[in-house]
């Protein structure tokens, strides 16, 4: 009917170097379950053709698509999109709840580089896949390297498949800083990860300190790309009871 309110929705927000792709597994079974989710590509991944910006261009991209959603929407964030939601959400009256999967859940004034170089330093290998650009004013990561580290659940046709589709990150999405403190107003979720290589589970044990709820799952850094069932039944639970 013409007027109706939209459809509450999940809204994904990837990590660096993916895009709206790698929640597709996700998005599968969540489709199974009833529930509506929508994914974006951050400028410069996946589809979207705008230049790479910061984490504050990259916000600006969630709020558009949280203002076509409307009120109610689940927002979550894996990796470094946990910083990308939190300064979307202060920005935004339509988040209901922020889901933080292995991701950075920032503190005002704070930025994915400056939480690391606070934090107690923990070496993941991450840092040993990362490349930077010609210019270096962005990295990419080693496509030799980067499918075991990331998607060790998968066959090796799928990780050769994911690692093709990978997009340079600028710098400087991890260094500008993100504004306004959402979780003061916004229930959030952190689902820690015990097996990552890419953010630390000890990192991740200080971030998700910093939201309400924490769920701990036994999996490396992208479980909803290794066992997207479990994860989607995990966001359903939130998004329908909260």
């Amino acid at each position: 009917m013409t007027g109706d309110p939209p459809t509450q929705q999940i809204l994904l927000v990837h990590g660096a170097w993916h895009g709206a792709w790698s929640w597709a597994g996700l998005q599968y079974e969540l489709d199974r379950l009833g529930v509506p989710s929508h994914a974006i590509d951050l400028p410069g991944h996946g589809a979207n053709a705008d230049p790479l910006g910061d984490v504050r261009d990259d916000a600006d991209a969630v709020v558009a698509a949280l203002n076509a959603l409307g009120p109610g929407t689940t927002l979550v964030g894996h990796s470094y999109g946990g910083a990308v939601i939190t300064q979307a959400a202060a920005l935004s009256d339509n988040v209901a709840h922020l889901v933080y999967i292995a991701a950075f859940a920032l503190d005002d004034g704070e930025s994915v580089n400056g939480f690391l170089r606070a934090a107690p330093r923990h070496a993941v290998e991450l840092a040993s896949v990362m490349r930077p650009d010609p210019e270096g004013t962005a990295t990419y990561l080693d496509p030799e390297a980067a499918g075991d580290l990331l998607y060790p659940g998968v066959s090796d046709v799928q990780q050769q498949s994911m690692v093709a589709r990978l997009s340079a990150q600028t710098i400087s999405s991890m260094t500008t800083p993100i504004s306004g403190s959402p979780r003061s107003t916004i229930p959030s979720t952190y689902i820690r990860c015990s097996r990552d290589r890419s953010v630390h589970p000890e990192h991740q044990r200080i971030l998700a300190e910093r939201c309400d709820n924490i769920i701990e799952v036994d999996t490396d850094h992208s479980p909803f790309i290794d066992d997207p069932a479990r994860i989607a039944d995990l966001l359903a639970g939130i998004h329908l009871q909260r």
